[in-house]
């Protein structure tokens, strides 16, 4: 399988533990990265995972991201909006997206103790590339 990932760069101190971990996890089982590609927040995610899964070059995808609660509500509808324009491209591009978002509601501590979550999208991407050749 070949694999973009697409990560925010807002909370980084988080997202690039979560990088880490799923080219790790890609590289345990033999996955081939294709792309990394950094955005500024997880609102951008969408876009940039569409266009990759566009490519030919590219079977699936990973979207990574932390969203922390701040001191308004835009955590949630964040989290509203995104994976559900990830549903979208999944059924527009007919691939898929490991989603590897965390959040709403975690503090910073929180977030740092689901940097796994990364590592676990990819084995989502690669669970449902397998599944869906078979179909």
């Amino acid at each position: 399988m070949r694999l973009a990932i697409v990560a925010a760069e807002f909370n980084r101190e988080v997202t690039d533990l979560m990088v880490k971990k799923a080219l790790a996890r890609a590289d345990e089982r033999d996955i081939r990265v294709t792309s990394v590609v950094r955005v500024p927040g997880v609102f951008e995610i969408p876009l940039a995972v569409q266009r990759l899964l566009e490519r030919a070059d590219v079977d699936a995808a990973v979207a990574i991201g932390a969203v922390i609660k701040g001191e308004t509500l835009h955590d949630e509808a964040l989290m509203a909006a995104v994976p559900k324009a990830l549903l979208d491209i999944e059924r527009a591009t007919h691939k898929p997206v490991g989603l590897g978002i965390t959040g709403p509601g975690m503090t910073d501590e929180q977030a740092m103790a689901r940097v796994d979550k990364g590592a676990e999208a990819v084995d989502v991407a690669l669970a449902m590339h397998e599944l869906l050749r078979g179909l």
